[in-house]
């Protein structure tokens, strides 16, 4: 669904997910549609309109300077779906999806998991005590390792099906 451009000119008249705030411009979870870009000896000017969701469709131009093309993606993704079907969700969905889609495995379940693995060790050594706190510990430990990736993977795979089947439904296809 994501994907990196080689040129800023494969960005013009397409239509990309904001991910990030910039300041009195646009907001994460609006829409743009990259009008056109001039590459300048400092970076790039991206002429843009931004489709605020959540305040009714409405529409305004901007121009915006970026130092290189991957400042460029990482400031608007270019997801094509959400872009494309934007009328169809609101804003909090919109917002829903980019946290979900923007977590990493490193950020969101790792600590989930450290903690979770400490809890245990800390019941199988202080309060259960020998084999059997030990056994209890290194169960504990991998069914919070195994829980909490599949939960994590389960997560992102379910925002975008319900989006997808959301969609979908218009035209007599579910996913579910």
């Amino acid at each position: 669904m994501t994907y990196m451009l080689n040129s800023i000119d494969e960005a013009i008249d397409r239509k990309f997910l904001v991910t990030k705030q910039m300041k009195a411009q646009a907001e994460p979870g609006s829409i743009i549609h990259v009008l056109n870009a001039t590459k300048k000896k400092d970076g790039i000017v991206v002429d843009y309109r931004v489709t605020d969701v959540g305040k009714g469709y409405s529409f305004r131009d901007y121009a915006a300077r970026f130092g290189s093309v991957s400042e460029f993606c990482k400031w608007a993704r270019p997801d094509n779906f959400i872009a494309r079907h934007y009328e169809s969700f609101d804003l909090k969905e919109i917002q829903n999806y980019i946290k979900v889609t923007d977590r990493s495995f490193v950020t969101f379940a790792l600590p989930i998991i450290i903690v979770g693995v400490l809890i245990f060790a800390a019941l199988g050594i202080f309060v259960v005590k020998g084999v059997g706190g030990i056994v209890l510990a290194a169960i504990g430990s991998l069914i919070v390792i195994f829980g909490m990736t599949w939960f994590f993977r389960w997560q992102k795979n379910k925002v975008k099906l319900d989006l997808y089947s959301k969609i979908s439904s218009d035209w007599g296809v579910q996913f579910k």
